[in-house]
């Protein structure tokens, strides 16, 4: 994959690199061909010559407003710009009146939004109005995910855009540009050069303020190494990219040794991770996963003391809570495993999407009314507690759908228990069965 910007500015001193190098042309940005390239959902819009509002979704530096800009140049709109951290409710109308009376005039406004996601509900609800009357495009950009962080109505009304943390390849191309650019190689060997491309972390933005602080820091003649280059930036490069392969490598090592019953590989994963600079409060969670999908009800203790170990760091902190995950760790290695509870929660889901407008059997709904009485709500209910062994034995699955078994535990752990009560229920079940057919 190219470089995010392909061709630089005519260099003005005192401006970062970063804007130095920002394209003069859609076509230019080429870290993103799936929006921008030849075919892609960008450049079919441009052609169409009409645009919707949209929403740019991705992580930083990688070129959400230099796109939004040339589209406005591209479709002939005026470009506006906030930051929704600076603005409020009186910069907004402002802003919005603006457009209108440019759109009086016969010219529309492409209004892109930085940071939507920090507008509240009721700030996002106000671009509703000028959205759906043609006042303005929107151009919202949103590091987080706009499921979770923006409005219903306004999804509905904005076509999500995705961009991409940018790879290895293009920001070491984007780092031969801005030598071009300054007209002098960076000051780095090639290892440090590597170590750089990963400090950056998908971010363009990112990798040329790396490189400017290397080139300021460097006497002439002067070449850093690796060491050198972490020193000067007081940076240290991650051993993996968390938006990356690495990321989902390790986790997934992870979860697959405390699976396998092996707390050997559990913790050296685990001690990856950490030292990897990976989030404490994240492998926190993903332990109370493994808790539920692979322990289950075999120890019911796993989950406790999941939480508690994940409530632990969050207590005490780096780096005396780690050591509290690393107990959660090996605890969930050593339990007796069960996909049992898992496997049974997906059979049920299946059923209940297939058969969600099956009605509950009436003797088990309640009656608060004369009419939901004569209706035969609550006919027949047998209260567990007044029944001998405080079991009924009654059906309670919807008459048309008939008993269904979902949950299978297997004879280990305490699932071993469960196993017994369930068969004993079983027995008293069909006993109850016979002697009502009686």
């Amino acid at each position: 994959m190219a470089d995010l910007f392909e061709q630089p500015a005519t260099s003005q001193p005192g401006r970062p690199l970063a804007d130095r190098l920002r394209p003069g042309d859609l076509s230019l940005v080429v870290g993103q061909e799936h929006l921008t390239g030849p075919d892609g959902a960008l450049t079919r819009l441009i052609r169409s010559g009409s645009l919707g509002s949209m929403i740019f979704w991705g992580p930083p530096g990688t070129g959400k407003t230099t796109v939004a800009r040339l589209l406005a140049g591209a479709t002939g709109l005026a470009f506006e710009q906030i930051s929704a951290i600076f603005s409020g409710v009186a910069d907004l109308k402002k802003v919005f009146e603006t457009a209108r009376m440019r759109r009086a005039s016969g010219r529309q406004t492409l209004l892109f939004v930085d940071e939507i996601h920090r507008f509240n509900r009721a700030q996002q609800d106000s671009f509703l109005p000028v959205m759906e009357d043609g006042t303005v495009i929107l151009v919202g950009a949103t590091t987080e995910n706009p499921s979770f962080e923006l409005n219903a109505a306004l999804l509905s009304r904005a076509r999500v855009m995705t961009f991409r943390s940018l790879e290895h390849e293009s920001i070491a191309s984007l780092l031969t540009r801005a030598e071009e650019e300054e007209g002098t190689p960076l000051p780095l060997d090639d290892e440090a050069r590597a170590v750089l491309v990963r400090m950056a972390d998908g971010d363009g933005r990112a990798a040329l303020t790396l490189a400017e602080e290397a080139w300021r820091a460097a006497d002439a003649g002067e070449i850093f190494d690796a060491e050198g280059l972490q020193r000067i930036v007081q940076r240290r490069a991650p051993i993996y990219d968390k938006s990356q392969d690495g990321h989902y490598n390790l986790i997934s090592a992870l979860h697959k040794s405390v699976r396998g019953s092996d707390p050997d590989a559990s913790l050296y994963y685990l001690a990856r991770m950490f030292d990897a600079g990976e989030d404490p409060l994240y492998i926190g969670r993903r332990l109370v996963r493994m808790a539920v999908e692979d322990i289950g009800l075999a120890d019911p203790q796993a989950l406790v003391i999941c939480n508690a170990a994940k409530d632990a760091y969050d207590y005490l902190g780096s780096p005396e809570g780690e050591l509290a995950l690393a107990q959660a760790c090996v605890y969930l290695a050593t339990a007796p495993k069960s996909n049992a509870v898992y496997t049974a929660f997906k059979a049920a889901m299946r059923t209940a999407k297939e058969n969600g407008s099956l009605a509950p059997p009436k003797h088990i709904l309640n009656a608060p009314t004369k009419l939901m009485k004569a209706e035969g709500y609550g006919t027949a209910y047998q209260y567990d507690h007044d029944q001998p062994d405080a079991f009924s034995g009654q059906d309670y699955f919807p008459e048309a759908l008939g008993r269904q078994t979902f949950y299978a535990p297997p004879d280990r752990g305490f699932e071993r228990e469960i196993r017994k009560r369930l068969d004993y229920w079983s027995k008293l079940r069909r006993e109850r069965a016979a002697q009502a057919d009686d």
